[in-house]
């Protein structure tokens, strides 16, 4: 049986596990940890991907990302890679470091984002890693420490996970803290690590209770939320799928979207690449750069290359892109050219 696409969107949430291949070790030592953690911060930053939970363990990894610039495929993809190759090189092996196929699950956020943070950080004190809540504050190898403010990872996003704690930071690490701690007791939490409804909806007894009023009921192993947010969830990815084999049927490339959404704004092209920030041309250049990333799959780094920019100018570009009302007209255009 094929296996299953990846379910992917702008801002969705993931709770990904990477394993290493027979459950062998993916990490040998501190510097192995530490190279995984230059190489991983390097990608989120070129990538705009956020950041939210991670927890380093001897045979795996946990990591709660949300979908930047570049499908969460392409981060990871990268990111296991050079791993891989940097962990053979130093250790003189051959071989496949980690199993063929990460586990990545498409997680309702309003619903799980805190469960995942707390169960995520709460990996190496369960693993028998860290004693207790008091040293993993100070573990470098846990978002937990960053929440807390006790370590810095600038390319974590702790602003995120800590403003559904609190208005401000101290109160809202206290109750972060709380929240982690009161975890430790729940154990290993199965319904957190995968996707399907029996789990989202609480057990089979519930989900007897939701047929026999006659609805039906929307699952998928790669989703981790509720009969809504998979129906939501799944519709969407058809949808984008559809979009991106338009735009890739009809032989778009990057200077052909400059030239089209240029002229449909009626500015030169070659302002696209100046430093102009004139309205009407930064509204061009958001639109150029969100169909180029997110319909044509192109990397925001390469994006960014070719029309002057840095990475974080696209990322912003492509959000700004993404929720502007001309933007079902631009695609349109493009699509029907």
């Amino acid at each position: 049986m094929p296996r299953k696409a990846r379910i992917d969107a702008p801002g969705a949430l993931h709770h990904i596990i990477a394993r290493g291949i027979e459950k062998k070790p993916i990490f040998h030592d501190d510097n192995d940890r530490l190279n995984f953690l230059e190489r991983f911060g390097t990608i989120l930053d070129e990538t705009g991907t956020p950041c939210l939970a991670w927890a380093l363990m001897p045979n795996h990894v946990h990591l709660l990302l949300k979908t930047g610039l570049a499908p969460i495929s392409k981060v990871m993809r990268r990111l296991l890679t050079g791993h891989a190759q940097q962990f053979n090189r130093r250790h003189r092996r051959h071989g496949h470091l980690f199993q063929n196929r990460y586990k990545s699950f498409l997680c309702e956020e309003e619903t799980y984002l805190k469960e995942l943070v707390r169960y995520i950080h709460l990996n190496p004190v369960r693993g028998g890693g860290v004693r207790n809540m008091k040293q993993l504050k100070r573990y470098p190898f846990c978002g937990h420490g960053t929440l807390m403010g006790a370590l810095e990872y600038t390319w974590q996003d702790a602003p995120s996970v800590l403003k559904r704690f609190g208005k401000n930071i101290g109160e809202a690490r206290e109750r972060y803290s709380l929240f982690v701690s009161d975890g430790v007791s729940m154990g290993r939490r199965p319904e957190l690590v995968g996707g399907g409804l029996i789990r989202s909806v609480g057990g089979w007894s519930e989900l007897k209770a939701l047929r026999d009023t006659g609805r039906h009921v929307f699952s998928d192993e790669r989703i981790l939320g509720s009969s809504d947010f998979a129906e939501f969830a799944l519709m969407h990815a058809r949808e984008q799928l559809d979009k991106e084999a338009m735009a890739k049927a009809a032989g778009l490339d990057l200077e052909m979207v400059t030239e089209a959404v240029s002229h449909l704004f009626d500015q030169a092209p070659d302002l696209i690449r100046s430093a102009s920030r004139k309205g009407t041309v930064a509204r061009t250049r958001s639109l150029i750069c969100w169909f180029a990333v997110e319909r044509l799959g192109i990397r925001a780094v390469e994006v960014a290359k070719r029309l002057d920019l840095t990475p974080s100018s696209v990322s912003k570009l492509v959000s700004r892109g993404r929720v502007d009302p001309l933007r079902q007209k631009v695609e349109t255009m493009l699509l029907e050219r």
